[in-house]
Parts: structure tokens; C-alpha cells; sequence
């Protein structure tokens, strides 16, 4: 018998929206996946065919790049951030929309190409900053925290941050204000190719996803 199918999917905010899409493709976690008080990281799918490991965010492009699982669910600013070239993300899920914005105080100044030296940016994403002030002809130092961005430019850590945005209400409420939006945000079921081209399950739930994702957006 076949080992099952192992997906992955992401803590925090995208989960919620994508369980009714995933159970719609079959994926529908035993009891103790909505146990709150379960530690557990591991759980089994009705039917058996397929587990799910429910990590971090940034993980689950780990997991599936590498093949310790064969898909997962993902913010295309994770996809973006790792560039792992053994993922590939064939299904816009159309949930989990935000945007990844360049904020700072209201009355910082602007960064410019003539003070490239002076740009330091508190983030999450240092690779896909990076890239981003490239384009705009900045070098920017990135300083990597994992979360409490809005403290960065209070404390004189850094100028400015990047950092995900749904309704502003996080940077208004530390003094902030956004500037340019760097890239806008959904969730994306992704997949290892190497398990694409060899487990024939990975490119039947490729298919089942996109048939969801096509019918939503046509009884939209």
C-alpha cells in the first residue's frame, strides 16, 4: 500500500480559508486537527489517502521544495521570497489576499537612489526587499525579523519596514503610514515537480484544485 499523499499547509491566516477549499478537493482533516489544545503537527485525512502537516508559513515551501511533501498551500509572497526552483505553483487558490507594503513614519523621509546608502529596512522578506529596491536603483540593507516590524523605525533600527498588509490598522496603530506597495498577495496551492512528474495522486489533485479554482471563478 501506498504511503499517503502528505500536504502541507500554513498556521495563521490563510488556514481558515483554505480548509473549505481544500475539503472541496478532498482533503478534509481527521477531529483532531480542530482540536485547539492538540499539539500535535501530523493528521491524518478522511479517506486515509493523504496527511497533512500543518507548519509555519515559510516552512511548508521548505517541506514540499525538498519532497517531504508532495503540495501544500502557500502566499505567493512566500513562493516569491525562497524562489526554490523544485516548486511550482500551478493554482491561484484566490483566498488569502493581502498585500506586501513598504510603510514608515508619517513624516519619514522618502528613500531616493542619491542616499542608497542610507536605506536600512526592517523585514521578513530580505530577498524579495531587496530585488524590489533594486528595481528601483536602491541598495538596501535589510535587518530580518520575524515579526514586530512596526517597533523597527520607533527604536531606530531601521527607516522604513516591509511587511504584509490587510487593512492597515497594525501600522496606523504604531504610527505608520504605507507607502508603495511592493507586490499584491494570494494564497497558492503549490507542488514538488520532481513528485509532479512521478506520483500520479500530485497531478490529479493539481487537476482537482484547478477545477475548484475555475468554478469559483466563474460562479463569482
Amino acid at each position: 500500500m501506498a504511503e499517503p499523499l502528505t500536504f502541507a499547509v500554513p498556521k495563521g491566516r490563510i488556514l481558515d480559508e483554505a480548509l473549505p477549499v481544500m475539503a472541496r478537493a478532498g482533503l478534509v482533516p481527521e477531529s483532531a486537527f480542530h482540536d485547539k489544545g492538540n499539539r500535535a503537527l501530523s493528521f491524518a485525512c478522511e479517506g486515509g489517502g493523504a496527511r497533512l502537516i500543518r507548519v509555519r508559513a515559510f516552512d511548508v515551501a521548505t517541506f514540499v521544495a525538498f519532497g517531504a511533501a508532495q503540495a501544500g498551500i502557500v502566499g505567493s509572497d512566500v513562493i516569491e521570497e525562497f524562489e526554490f526552483s523544485e516548486l511550482y505553483a500551478p493554482v491561484d487558490l484566490d483566498i488569502g489576499h493581502c498585500r506586501l507594503a513598504l510603510a514608515a513614519p508619517k513624516d519619514a523621509a522618502r528613500y531616493a537612489p542619491g542616499n542608497a546608502s542610507h536605506i536600512r529596512v526592517a523585514t521578513k522578506y530580505p530577498n524579495l526587499t531587496k530585488r524590489w529596491f533594486e528595481t528601483k536603483g536602491v541598495q538596501a540593507e535589510c535587518i530580518k525579523l520575524n515579526g514586530a516590524m512596526e517597533l523597527a523605525p520607533g527604536l531606530g533600527l531601521a527607516g522604513q519596514i516591509v511587511d504584509l498588509v490587510s487593512t492597515g490598522r497594525t501600522l496606523k496603530d504604531n504610527g505608520l503610514v504605507e507607502m508603495e506597495t511592493i507586490m499584491d498577495i494570494s494564497a497558492r496551492l503549490i507542488v514538488n515537480r520532481a513528485a509532479l512528474k512521478t506520483d500520479p495522486r500530485v497531478a490529479a489533485l493539481v487537476e482537482t484544485f484547478r477545477t475548484q479554482a475555475q468554478a469559483g471563478a466563474e460562479a463569482a
